[in-house]
Parts: C-alpha cells; sequence; structure tokens
C-alpha cells in the first residue's frame, strides 16, 4: 500500500513539475498496421513484390522539427539500403494530429509536406515486403541538422513544403522584402526547463544584443519569432514599428500549447506556424539565435544564400530533470561575473 501511495505521489510531482510530453488528442485503436514488430519485413498482400518499403514512424514525436530531423535520419537509411520511404503519422498518432482530417489528410506529416514518394499508404499496406522504423533516436544519427551536409542536401531535395504554406510564406516574405532585416529566434516557455539543452537568452541580454545590431548594422526591420508572449511585449515595447512577427501565432507565458485547445485546427495550425517562422527567418539578412531544431531548420532551408548567422551560447542546462526545471531562473537572477549569463556570440 504504502509503494503504492509513493509511486501515485511521484507521478503527480513529475507531473505538476517537469516537463511531459504531451497528450495525443486520441489514439489509434490497435490494428494489423500499428502492432507490427518494427525492423522486420511483413507482408500485408501481393502487390509489389519486387519493392521494399521504408515506413518511418515516430509516436507521439515532439516538435515539429524535431520530428523531420528524425524522418531525415531514416530516409538516409532508406536511400542506403535502397527502401522506398514513406511516413505514416496516421496510424501512428503525433502531437499535432487533430481528431478530423485536414484538407482530407489524416497522416500529420501531409499536412505539411508532400510525401516522399510516389506510393500511398493504401498501396504499401497490401505489398508484400514493409519495414517498419521504431521510435528510437539512434546514437549515431545527427543531433544538429546544419553540422550535417548529407542531411541539408536531403532537406533541401526531399522535404518539400506544402504549396498552400508556402503561398503563405511568399506573402509574409513581401514584407521583409526591400528592407534590411535582423531576424530573431527568441525561445522561451518549455526551453527554459529543458534538461541537457541550450539555455536560451534572457530579456537583458537580448535587448543589448539587439540594441548593439541595430546601431552597427541600421537595420530597417525586425523579424521576431517567440512562442513566449512576454517576449513579444518586450520588443514591441523596445522598438516600436521596427518590429515585424506573425500576429496570429498562438503564444503564452505557460508551456499550455499543447495543453488546450483555443481554436479551430489548433494543434495544426502550431505546426504551420512554426514552418512560416522557420522559413521567414532563413530569409531575413542576419539570423541570432540559440540552438534549437528551429534554428537548424531556419539554417538548412539557407533562403537567404548571403544570410549573416549569429549564435548566442549560454551553454547548456543540466541533464538531471530536477536541477533543469529552476537552474535558468537562478543563474539569470545573478552577475554575469558570479556564474550569471553573459553574452558569447558565434558567427557560424
Amino acid at each position: 500500500m504504502a509503494i503504492k501511495i509513493y509511486r501515485q505521489f511521484k507521478n503527480l510531482i513529475k507531473k505538476k513539475f517537469f516537463l511531459q510530453t504531451p497528450d495525443l488528442l486520441f489514439i489509434n485503436k490497435k490494428n494489423k498496421i500499428n502492432s507490427c514488430m518494427p525492423n522486420k519485413i511483413i507482408k500485408f498482400g501481393n502487390k509489389n513484390k519486387n519493392k521494399i518499403f521504408y515506413v518511418i514512424k515516430r509516436t507521439p514525436g515532439t516538435g515539429l522539427f524535431s520530428n523531420v530531423l528524425y524522418v531525415l535520419n531514416h530516409l538516409n537509411i532508406a536511400i542506403k539500403k535502397k527502401y522506398i520511404p514513406i511516413v505514416d503519422m496516421q496510424n501512428f498518432t503525433t502531437i499535432y494530429n487533430e481528431s478530423k482530417k485536414i484538407d482530407g489528410n489524416q497522416n500529420a506529416w501531409e499536412y505539411y509536406f508532400e510525401n516522399l514518394s510516389n506510393y500511398k499508404l493504401k498501396d504499401i499496406y497490401q505489398s508484400q515486403k514493409v519495414i517498419f522504423t521504431d521510435n528510437k533516436y539512434y546514437s549515431n544519427f545527427v543531433y544538429d541538422l546544419e553540422k550535417s551536409k548529407k542531411l541539408i542536401n536531403l532537406f533541401q531535395k526531399k522535404i518539400k513544403v506544402k504549396k498552400d504554406i508556402l503561398r503563405d510564406f511568399k506573402f509574409y516574405k513581401k514584407k521583409i522584402d526591400n528592407e534590411k532585416v535582423l531576424g530573431i529566434h527568441f525561445r522561451g516557455t518549455s526551453y527554459k526547463r529543458s534538461p541537457g539543452h541550450p539555455f536560451p537568452s534572457t530579456k537583458k541580454q537580448m535587448g543589448k544584443i539587439v540594441d548593439n545590431f541595430l546601431k552597427k548594422k541600421k537595420f530597417t526591420k525586425i523579424f521576431l519569432a517567440t512562442e513566449e508572449k512576454d517576449y513579444l511585449n518586450f520588443f514591441i515595447k523596445r522598438y516600436g514599428n521596427k518590429i515585424i512577427y506573425l500576429k496570429d501565432v498562438y503564444r503564452s507565458n505557460k508551456n499550455d500549447a499543447f495543453k488546450i485547445y483555443p481554436r479551430k485546427n489548433h494543434r495544426y495550425k502550431l505546426g504551420r506556424e512554426i514552418i512560416l517562422e522557420t522559413m521567414l527567418m532563413s530569409a531575413t539578412d542576419y539570423f541570432i539565435f540559440v540552438n534549437s531544431n528551429v534554428s537548424s531548420a531556419s539554417i538548412a532551408f539557407n533562403i537567404n544564400k548571403r544570410q549573416k548567422r549569429v549564435l548566442i551560447d549560454n551553454g547548456n542546462n543540466s541533464k538531471n530533470q530536477f536541477f533543469a526545471q529552476w537552474l535558468w531562473y537562478f543563474r539569470k537572477l545573478l552577475p554575469d561575473n558570479l556564474w550569471g549569463f553573459k553574452i558569447k556570440l558565434k558567427y557560424i
């Protein structure tokens, strides 16, 4: 009885204070597809006897560009082994899946990106040779997209953003064309508490950095991407009409983007919005950021090929789940000569 109470208390503390993978909106019922063992050839039917299909799945997954990086690593395997790749985020749901179809599609990958092959899921699940990936992120996988020329090449050639998203990107890009634009990715909310991840910058740091760049480089506009409402308000108050940002993006001062559902197709929109912001950051003249999968994807898009990139290096958070919850907040209060955050910039 005591052990049961202890476990319940431990789970309550974890749920209350530690970062958790968001819940799925729905879970697929067990069927022949999602019950299959990974890394083994499965026969579903008699079609395509001379082809081996490689089903890339990740459930529940994490951030959108973390999922993209996972897909790229498996796409690299598929190409080496001459398998035909396809991403199945329909039978293996992610945190971005909606309970209803988006543009007639239940596959969350194809909400945002084109199919990796000319085959549809229904064709593959009638074929003779199908291999499923598992959910593991292998130790030999690439963890930083911008550091792998091979995966950047795959990203640019194989990951095709849907036409409706590209159309909106072109519309928003007109606002920064003919301007000298400083792009900023200002991470907040959950990133302050993520074990082992790079520490995000503080408002004090970011204000000093941006002031200095505005003075030296004479930028006419600042494109800001941030998920934290307080950070957006800070920039608007400090820089006024120099600020450009996507107004419909969901922002909060809490880590609640996947915990609440404030608008129609909310989770789908979260993924769509981060793609648009990432592409727009890639189109700016200078890009200031802390390392993340989003900044890596922005660099990989390489839309403005003359872009200068500036990394804010605050070091990494503790890998200990408990210490990681408060360490950023503690160091934020300290002077920079007493273990507080110093301004360290790296041009990459």
